[in-house]
């Protein structure tokens, strides 16, 4: 075993009896920073010129409806017909050609009556992180409304706060905590990681590229 290997064995063996407290402390600090900064209430979103929804599978490993999905997808939906928005940026992992959540937000919204011509994809949208800055960065929208459930809402929310960008929550509808343990087991491990990625590892998105201008009517 080399010295950095061992060093990086010791460093997790000392912090696995924190983990708990970590774990716990990451969710209540990005769940607090994010009060006040997302709604259930469709009269308390402004109108804006775009709104991220950020992507998830349509459907499960074993084949059944994605939840996340369908409520996602309908709160966009409607955030759309309410005027709140006059384009939606659809925001997932497209990184192999088989696998393209884009593709599948872009059917669901065209399904629910949002203009095909109205809705922009973004195919780098590997992570919440990658989907928020490039949404400023690659699109060009300095303040957004960002569309998902709240517990991610919260994460994302924190992530456009510390680059500086404006955005609110409208959250979609959760699914039970039956149905939805595993994911939310996962998003307390994925605020841990984006703690580390913006304050030790200072993480970007991987993929960045031209400007892409949503829509010619902001």
């Amino acid at each position: 075993m080399t010295l950095r290997r061992f060093r990086r064995l010791l460093f997790a063996i000392l912090l696995f009896p924190a983990l708990p407290a970590i774990v716990l402390l990451c969710d209540r600090h990005i769940g607090r920073t994010a009060a006040g900064h997302h709604t259930d209430r469709i009269d308390e979103v402004p109108a804006t010129h775009a709104a991220l929804v950020l992507g998830c599978a349509e459907t499960l490993a074993n084949g059944r409806t994605n939840r996340y999905f369908t409520a996602r997808m309908d709160a966009a939906a409607r955030l759309y017909h309410a005027g709140k928005c006059r384009h939606l940026l659809v925001s997932g992992d497209n990184g192999r050609e088989d696998y393209d959540e884009t593709a599948a937000m872009a059917a669901a919204l065209v399904a629910r009556g949002v203009p095909e011509a109205r809705i922009v994809r973004d195919h780098a949208g590997f992570a919440t992180l990658d989907s928020v800055v490039r949404a400023r960065e690659v699109f060009g929208l300095g303040s957004f409304v960002v569309v998902s459930q709240r517990f991610h809402n919260e994460r994302a929310l924190y992530i456009a706060r510390h680059h500086g960008i404006d955005a609110l929550g409208w959250n979609a509808a959760d699914v039970s905590r039956r149905y939805g343990l595993k994911t939310r087991i996962r998003e307390s491990l994925a605020r841990v990681k984006t703690m580390l990625d913006l304050h030790l590892l200072h993480s970007g998105p991987k993929y960045l590229g031209p400007k892409i201008a949503v829509g010619g009517d902001a």
